[in-house]
């Protein structure tokens, strides 16, 4: 069996489009045809630009390759051009291209790709969701409203979810870490404060950040919402300095989270030797694909750190993080989008199931899932943007910032 063709879809989820601008997807078939889908979440360059690296990660280092080799095509894609170093863009390509493989040798074998990779560990996968607007709930007010944030989050507790995520602290910026203000740590607090009486001890709080703050400002921010027993304050400073991460982690009670940005276990293991953070959330079409990240929770296992799949993309990035998920004995919770998402499920023609607070481990082979590709088509994105932007204005101590709950899928 031989890895032949590609086939890559940009698809714009349609508004408010949670998940981002647009989300890219592989197919891949084999010259038994056998069919493969994947989802690269490498964001740092636009859709054609992207489109040209995929293609040609496939074609320099996979095309004519047995798709059963992903630790020597990984070593192809890790070390092109005598890099040998994480290179976001060209493994963002290859995670998705790499989820693929997968999904061809567990429909090869008849089996989902959990089987392939050591057995199912975890039967039903604890979810959680961030607060996203109710349909009653103004689209630009409820990011800066910690009662709306609350009465979104008891209805969630009330679907059966036991953690949400919010971030009301400021948005995130291109001038990197910044002193928050004191009306973005007195809007944390008050958004805790509501969702905590809200849910009780019902749910966890996810307490999200981008990256936004200094290592001073973390410390602030941290401190004030420690009452409120959150646990995990996410990605508290900038991603490229795990030291002074690891500062924050010990000045605070609250377990710090991070990994979004992070790829390849390169990266994360100078998180977990520098104590930056006890939780890890690798986002699998970046990270480096399902065995990469395989690989990172066999790390973090022995620092005794788990592991939470992070998703702000499509629905085959999902099916991946959830085969993993289904796997490894370190997991904490894995993302999903509401209870599966409103254009996420049908691409994929629901075929993965969320059940009151939990998704339930496909049974069916490779990642489980059906995928649309005409319904994937029917949605190009045709915009300019990226799939995540950060603004260039600096944080406004005047005014007073919102972060308003990432890119829509329209181009403003």
């Amino acid at each position: 069996m031989k890895l032949r063709d590609l086939e890559i879809f940009t698809v714009a989820p349609p508004p408010p489009g949670w998940g981002g601008r647009y989300w890219t997807f592989v197919k891949l078939t084999t010259d038994n045809g056998i069919v493969g889908y994947g989802e690269c979440y490498a964001t740092s360059v636009g859709p054609k630009a992207m489109d040209a690296v995929i293609t040609d990660v496939f074609e320099r280092h996979m095309q004519g390759e047995n798709p059963e080799n992903i630790e020597l095509m990984f070593r192809r894609a890790y070390s092109s051009g005598f890099t040998q170093r994480p290179d976001l863009t060209v493994i963002g390509a290859f995670s998705g291209l790499e989820i693929a493989c997968w999904d061809i040798l567990g429909k090869a074998h008849d089996r989902p790709v959990y089987a392939l990779m050591g057995g199912l560990m975890n039967e039903r996968i604890r979810s959680y969701t961030y607060l996203y607007p109710m349909e009653h709930h103004s689209l630009s007010e409820f990011w800066t409203s910690p009662d709306m944030a609350a009465e979104c989050a008891a209805a969630m507790v009330d679907l059966g979810f036991t953690a949400v995520k919010f971030d009301p602290a400021g948005p995130y910026t291109a001038r990197g870490g910044h002193m928050p203000a004191m009306s973005d740590i007195s809007q944390s607090v008050a958004f805790c404060k509501a969702i905590r009486e809200a849910v009780g001890d019902k749910a966890d709080l996810l307490f999200g950040t981008h990256g936004q703050f200094s290592t001073g400002g973390a410390i602030r921010l941290g401190k004030a919402i420690e009452p409120y027993s959150p646990l995990w304050f996410e990605e508290p400073i900038p991603p490229d300095n795990v030291n002074e991460m690891a500062k924050v982690a010990r000045a605070t009670s609250t377990p710090i989270a991070t990994g979004e940005r992070l790829t390849t276990k390169a990266e994360f293991a100078t998180v977990l030797r520098s104590g930056a953070a006890t939780i890890l959330q690798p986002a699998l079409g970046r990270s480096g694909g399902i065995l990469e990240t395989k690989k990172i929770a066999a790390m973090a296992e022995v620092y005794n750190a788990q592991i939470a799949p992070h998703l702000y993309a499509g629905p085959v990035e999902w099916a991946a993080n959830i085969q993993l998920a289904a796997n490894i004995p370190n997991l904490l919770l894995a993302e999903t989008i509401g209870t599966g998402g409103d254009f996420h499920l049908p691409l994929i023609k629901h075929s993965i199931t969320w059940e009151d607070g939990f998704i339930i481990a496909p049974t069916a082979p490779g990642l489980g899932i059906e995928f649309d590709e005409g319904l994937a088509r029917a949605n190009p994105f045709t915009g300019t943007g990226l799939h995540l932007e950060m603004q260039e204005a600096p944080c406004d101590y005047k005014n007073g910032n919102v972060f308003l709950g990432g890119a829509p899928a329209r181009e403003d």
